[in-house]
C-alpha cells in the first residue's frame, strides 16, 4: 500500500510540475503581452514568439519540454518502472492541457510531449525533432509538423520490439490529445486561414 501511494503522490507531482505555464511566466517576466490574450490565444511558445520575441519563447519553449522531461528521467533513473514513467510523463503533459493554477485552459502539449520523449526513449524523441523540423521547414506549418511528428513516431513506436509496448502505449494516447487540441489549427488549415511560421 505505502508503494502504491507513494506512485500516485509521484503521478500527482509530475501533473502539478506540468501545470506550471512557461509561455505566462516568461511573457510576464520579460513585461510581455500575455500570449492568452493574443494571437493564437495558445500559451505556447510559437504564440509567444508571434506576440513576444525570440527570448521569452526560447525560454517557454525550454520550460516547457523541461517539465515533461525531469519528472519521466527522474523515475527511470529511481525506478525500473516503465508503467509508472509512462504514467508520470501522461501526468506531466495533461498538467500543460488542463493545468489547475489556470482553471484548467493551457496550452496544445507539443514541447511537452518532446520532453517526455526524450526521457523515455531518446532515440524516439530525436526522430520526432528530426520529423517536425523537415515537415516545418517544408510547409512552415507549426500545427502540421506537430502532427506529422506525433503520428509518424507513433507508428515507429508501435513497431518496436515488446519492450516498448509501455511506451507505444502511452504514445497513443499522447497523439489522440494532441490532435484534439490541433482541432482549430484543423480547421483553419482547411479553410485556408492557418498562419505559417514567421507570418503575423
Amino acid at each position: 500500500m505505502g508503494v502504491i501511494l507513494l506512485q500516485v503522490a509521484v503521478v500527482i507531482a509530475a501533473y502539478l510540475l506540468g501545470s506550471i505555464n512557461s509561455a505566462v511566466l516568461s511573457s510576464k517576466a520579460l513585461r510581455l503581452t500575455d500570449p492568452r490574450t493574443a494571437g493564437s490565444g495558445n500559451p505556447g511558445a510559437t504564440n509567444v514568439l508571434r506576440v513576444g520575441n525570440k527570448s521569452a519563447a526560447a525560454i517557454t519553449l525550454l520550460g516547457d519540454v523541461l517539465k515533461g522531461y525531469l519528472p519521466v528521467l527522474l523515475i527511470t533513473v529511481l525506478s525500473d518502472d516503465p508503467r509508472l514513467a509512462a504514467a508520470v510523463g501522461l501526468a506531466a503533459l495533461l498538467g500543460h492541457i488542463f493545468p489547475v493554477y489556470y482553471h484548467f485552459r493551457g496550452g496544445k502539449g507539443v514541447a511537452t510531449t518532446l520532453g517526455v520523449l526524450l526521457a523515455m526513449d531518446w532515440l524516439l524523441g530525436v526522430f520526432w525533432i528530426l520529423v517536425w523540423l523537415a515537415t516545418a521547414l517544408l510547409l512552415r506549418y507549426s500545427s502540421v509538423a506537430a502532427m506529422t511528428a506525433m503520428s509518424v513516431t507513433l507508428v515507429l513506436a508501435l513497431v518496436t520490439p515488446s519492450e516498448q509496448m509501455w511506451t507505444a502505449g502511452v504514445l497513443v494516447v499522447i497523439t489522440a490529445l494532441i490532435f484534439w487540441r490541433h482541432l482549430s489549427n484543423i480547421r483553419d488549415l482547411l479553410a485556408g486561414k492557418e498562419v505559417r511560421l514567421g507570418e503575423d
